[in-house]
């Protein structure tokens, strides 16, 4: 075990770059959660049907995923702070683009294709490169931190998104969207140093002693993530970590993220309040994850998995038999908000325990890979459910019940970093 001193080393840089960083995840957090505020406008505008928007989303969640492990690949080979701008760039063009759609497949290849793409190398994976080069200590609370940033994203745009939606339409909110992405992408390429080295400093933690791994040499990112995936799916770990993670997606993103404020309109709820719902969720979720995060600094990841599966699965199934008064909804946001995200710093442990710094990382991004395609499979399965049951009722209590599987899965993952070999 590392030893740190009473020297910080990197201390100021560091909460710097974690302070752009966190910026980054929280703008990209808005960007995702757009869709679930778009789809009333555009079924209004343009009458396009449910299952088409819940298409599109799923298809921009899904490659948001699959980008995850190339884009941990491409931060060691590119460099993070290129491959984070050029992916805030490409979200600013993306969400620019949509305001001129007119056709189906305008929103397919605009919130669809090259959002998913962008989004993805700006995501879970950053965070966890970003933390393990310049955090020695305190990685679960750092990692906590940033994957807050989800929340906070939701807290700050989902309501101003939803107003804007209400009074201007759909057109108002992507133009919106897309000059938060411009700015964002200013901002990490001026504050995001590449590594700790690079400015003459160690990470935060470290001691006299520390050696920071040595990355790959340039090129090659899409044979490293291939590799590096080769020898972690010949673990039993990895399919049940990244099996957990699929259901984390499926019942966070693609259900609750995309069709809450959809099921709420179905009870009659305005906009408005619904999207307040879910900003309360991202709230009660910045507590969540921090306490997460310190948490897995210090207690078995597993069991906090667990906790959380089960949990997160009960509630699930309980929402659609309440009367969504204003009162049962805020307890299931609050209750629901503080497990959202707090799945992430025990993953993230676990990956970098069992497969180490350097390939950790990537090993997560393909577990990411999980998480996005079981939102997906929410968005879009979801969306037919409403479609021809007129209701969400067998969508939700599908998802409570792969929850509860995946708390059992939680405990049957070794630890040992000898199951990677």
């Amino acid at each position: 075990m590392i030893q740190t001193t009473s020297r910080p080393f990197g201390r100021r840089y560091a909460f710097i770059v974690a302070g752009a960083i966190f910026l980054a995840l929280m703008g990209a957090a808005g960007l995702r959660a757009a869709p679930g505020v778009l789809m009333l406008p555009l079924e209004k505008a343009f009458g396009w049907d449910r299952g088409l928007l819940s298409a599109a989303a799923g298809l921009g969640i899904f490659l948001y995923g699959l980008t995850g492990p190339f884009a941990a690949a491409l931060m060691q080979s590119f460099g993070v702070r290129r491959t984070a701008t050029l992916a805030l760039g490409l979200m600013a063009v993306s969400a620019g683009l949509s305001s001129l759609m007119t056709e189906p497949w305008h929103y397919l290849a605009t919130w669809g294709v090259m959002t998913g793409l962008g989004s993805g190398a700006v995501a879970m994976v950053l965070g966890a490169t970003v933390v393990n080069r310049w955090f020695v200590t305190q990685r679960g609370l750092m990692m906590g931190l940033l994957m807050a940033a989800s929340a906070t994203g939701s807290l700050i745009f989902l309501p101003g998104m939803a107003v804007i939606a209400e009074r201007g339409g759909w057109r108002p909110v992507v133009l919106a969207i897309a000059a938060v992405m411009a700015v964002l992408a200013v901002i990490v390429w001026v504050l995001v140093p590449e590594t700790p080295a690079s400015i003459g400093q160690k990470p935060y933690g470290a001691d006299e002693d520390y050696v920071p791994v040595v990355p790959p040499p340039p090129g090659g990112a899409l044979k490293l993530a291939f590799v590096t995936l080769g020898r972690a799916a010949k673990t039993r770990p990895f399919w049940l970590l990244f099996g957990s993670f699929f259901v984390c997606g499926l019942t966070t993103n693609g259900l609750i993220g995309v069709h809450m404020i959809a099921m709420c309109g179905d009870q009659g709820l305005p906009e408005t309040r619904a999207a307040s719902l879910l900003a309360l969720m991202g709230l009660f979720d910045l507590v969540g994850t921090l306490a997460s995060g310190w948490l897995t600094d210090r207690y078995d990841p597993r069991k906090l998995l667990f906790v959380y599966y089960l949990f997160r699965g009960l509630s699930l199934m309980v929402l659609p038999f309440t009367d969504f008064s204003l009162t049962s909804l805020a307890i299931f946001a609050v209750f629901y908000g503080l497990d959202w995200v707090a799945t992430v710093p025990p993953t993230v442990r676990l990956a970098t325990d069992i497969f180490g710094e350097r390939d950790g990382p990537i090993v997560f991004g393909w577990i990411a890979v999980g998480h996005q395609a079981g939102a997906a499979t929410a968005a879009v399965s979801a969306g037919l459910l409403r479609a021809s049951q007129g209701r969400y009722l067998e969508a939700f209590l599908l998802a409570g019940m792969t929850a509860v599987g995946a708390a059992v899965a939680s405990l049957l993952i070794q630890r040992s970093a000898k199951t990677a070999l």
